[in-house]
């Protein structure tokens, strides 16, 4: 059904006439000969459109235009006048009193049909475009409170908060937290970048920040050192993402001071490495004299009562020594003694040691390795590969193998090429939520891992430490029952004849 018209005109022969025609082009048509008839009508069920005559007795064709358009359910409403009046005046008025068009009696049906098309899309397209402008208002709306919740919470935060162009790098507003923390007014700040106020983030540090930040869209939790204008140093979390402000590409770089974080946990490794390593050595040489049966015979109760005993004290001397290492190598207290070393000869060593537990699980251990040169320190390597081949035979099945292999890749750079360590089992897999977790701190695939395998959470964090200060990269690859592939890009040393 098209468009709903009301007709109005005191003269049945035009009623018809135009019904009739209306009709026949699929329009919906209510006539009425009273003016008074026709407004109540519009205003009992709007029409889309109205066909007005203008001399009809008691309420003329003017007077119930003006009543239409004072009522706000009938004031959008086109009304195209049809008269004989032809007089300029006359056709004045009727624009005067809101009308849309002017159509002279007698008219052609072609005429009335084309203008009521012309005047329906209008109104029509009015509609959409109110819509649309609605949408739009609403949209500001939104965005003005969003953008006021922005700057309250701006303001308010607790945590340093700065905002900077991404191209330049120079900061266009930073909250009072930021302030507060770094020791600068605000004058001091805006229209610097962190290099000018020399806030002590290392410029290597920062371009892989980016580089990260343009890959991924945000960058979480990368810790860094902050300079104060007073050349105090904190140590600080910082957390970037990508933003838009007025067409400009910015970041907005929040700050969390951990200082004192890490001045309890610096106590904490102290307490661990004096008051609980000691004595912890101690009890596991009582332990093994036990078990020697230097002190008696236990009965077999008693001897499984010992077993259980040592294999946690072994798993809790692993896990000290795991989160002393780790943290020695986040503070930089144990650095890379790196030497010229070559990698067949590491992998050899991480194969042979790791053979006794292969055996043990029927896991069958595949090394295709090179003879290639590195500059690296071969203990950490050594400690890395290990690690890496113990946890893939602790989660393959018993019968399977597992894959160390390595491939040379070639480089334009004159000094180095890579070299890519896998490996590789047919395990478990890990799920892919927690493939991006497992070289963090305590993560596990199970939490029943730690007492089911021995693990501590925290070998695949110090491979990633040790890898990093090796300028080398470390990831994992897996499916989910169809096993997982770690894999090692190290650089190495290129050959006279590369």
């Amino acid at each position: 059904m098209k468009a709903d018209i009301l007709v109005i005109d005191d003269t049945p022969e035009n009623l018809n006439l135009l019904s009739a025609m209306l009709t026949e082009q699929g329009y919906k048509v209510r006539s009425v000969t009273k003016g008074s008839t026709g407004l109540r009508g519009a205003q009992a069920a709007p029409p889309d459109l109205i066909l007005l005559d203008v001399n009809m007795p008691q309420m003329n064709g003017y007077e119930v235009c003006e009543q239409l358009k004072k009522d706000d359910r009938t004031r959008e409403i086109p009304v195209v006048f049809i008269s004989a009046l032809g007089d300029v005046l006359d056709k004045v008025k009727a624009f005067a009193v809101g009308g849309v068009d002017y159509i002279t009696k007698p008219f052609q049906v072609e005429e009335v049909l084309a203008r009521i098309e012309t005047h329906l899309t209008i109104c029509k397209l009015q509609k959409e475009l109110q819509t649309q402008n609605s949408l739009l208002q609403q949209e500001i709306r939104d965005r003005e409170k969003a953008e006021e919740k922005f700057k309250k919470a701006f303001r308010s935060s607790p945590n340093p908060i700065a905002i900077a162009t991404l191209e330049e790098g120079t900061f266009i507003d930073v909250n009072p937290s930021f302030l507060r923390m770094s020791g600068y007014e605000q004058y001091e700040v805006i229209g610097h970048s962190a290099a000018e106020l020399n806030l002590g983030i290392p410029q290597e540090i920062y371009e892989q920040a980016l580089q990260q930040l343009l890959e991924t869209g945000s960058l979480q939790n990368q810790e860094c050192e902050f300079r104060t204008k007073n050349g105090e140093i904190k140590s600080v979390l910082l957390s970037v993402e990508l933003i838009d402000l007025s067409g400009i590409q910015c970041t907005l770089n929040i700050v969390n001071d951990i200082t004192e974080r890490k001045r309890l946990e610096n106590e904490f490794i102290s307490l661990v490495s004096h008051e609980l390593r000691t004595p912890l050595t101690s009890l596991m040489g009582s332990l093994d004299i036990l078990c020697a049966g230097k002190l008696g015979t236990l009965t077999s109760q008693g001897q499984n009562v010992l077993r259980i005993a040592i294999t946690n004290t072994e798993r809790l001397i692993r896990l000290i020594n795991d989160i002393l290492d780790l943290e020695r190598m986040k503070s930089g207290k144990i650095a890379m003694q790196k030497v010229k070393c070559n990698a067949d000869k590491i992998l050899n060593q991480a194969v042979e040691s790791m053979e006794s537990l292969a055996d043990r699980s029927q896991i069958k251990l595949i090394a295709q390795t090179l003879n290639v040169e590195m500059w690296a320190d071969p203990d950490r390597l050594l400690q890395t590969f290990t690690n890496l081949l113990s946890n893939a035979i602790k989660f393959s099945e018993s019968g399977s193998n597992v894959w160390i292999n390595t491939e040379l890749k070639k480089t334009e750079n004159p000094d180095f090429d890579l070299i890519l360590f896998t490996v590789k089992d047919r395990g478990r897999g890990i799920p892919a939520d927690k493939l991006h977790l497992i070289f963090e701190r305590f993560q596990q695939v199970d939490a029943s891992d730690s007492r089911k395998k021995g693990g501590t959470g925290l070998g695949l964090a110090i491979c990633r430490h040790i890898v990093e200060q090796h300028e080398g990269k470390i990831w994992a690859e897996s499916t989910l029952g169809e096993g997982s592939t770690f894999h090692i890009l190290l650089p190495c040393e290129k050959t006279p004849s590369s």
